[in-house]
């Protein structure tokens, strides 16, 4: 369960966050720490990654709106963070670096009757994304991919 201040903590920072180019991604205040922590993870909107520098501004802007706004009365900890790799490829290094994995494709519309295709990712080239599926290889029209996104589930 969320603690209580994490609502207006996203209220005040979400404005600071879109200032910056950034996005809110999740906040968790963890009062079982001493002091407690605030952590934010944030996304740069126009960037596929978030980088230390996007953390650092975001911190320092963020500290003086929570200050000024004295929600949190304690001393506390605050990290920005990013909230790591995305699951959802859409880089062409993104299908080199995880070919093998597993992957849940959405298609825009039926290929063999089907819109949604779980296999191995073994590659992509202009006009096709080659799945594994239980030693099947799969051709899908890039065309119609809506979307890739990493996956833990076994393909049916």
């Amino acid at each position: 369960m969320a603690h209580p201040l994490v609502p207006r903590i996203f209220d005040l920072a979400a404005p600071v966050a879109e200032q910056l180019g950034l996005e809110v991604v999740h906040i968790v205040f963890q009062t079982n720490h001493a002091p407690p922590v605030l952590r934010v993870d944030v996304r740069n909107q126009h960037k596929e990654d978030t980088g230390l520098e996007d953390c650092e501004r975001m911190s320092q802007a963020l500290e003086a709106v929570l200050d000024e706004a004295d929600v949190i009365s304690d001393a506390y900890v605050l990290e920005v963070s990013s909230p790591g790799i995305s699951p959802i490829l859409s880089s062409d290094r993104d299908f080199t670096v995880f070919k093998g994995f597993m992957v849940e494709v959405q298609l825009t519309e039926p290929h063999r009757d089907q819109t949604a295709w779980v296999g191995q990712l073994v590659r992509r080239d202009e006009d096709t994304l080659y799945l594994n599926r239980k030693g099947k290889p799969i051709k899908l029209p890039r065309a119609t991919i809506a979307q890739v996104t990493l996956s833990d589930v076994a393909p049916d």
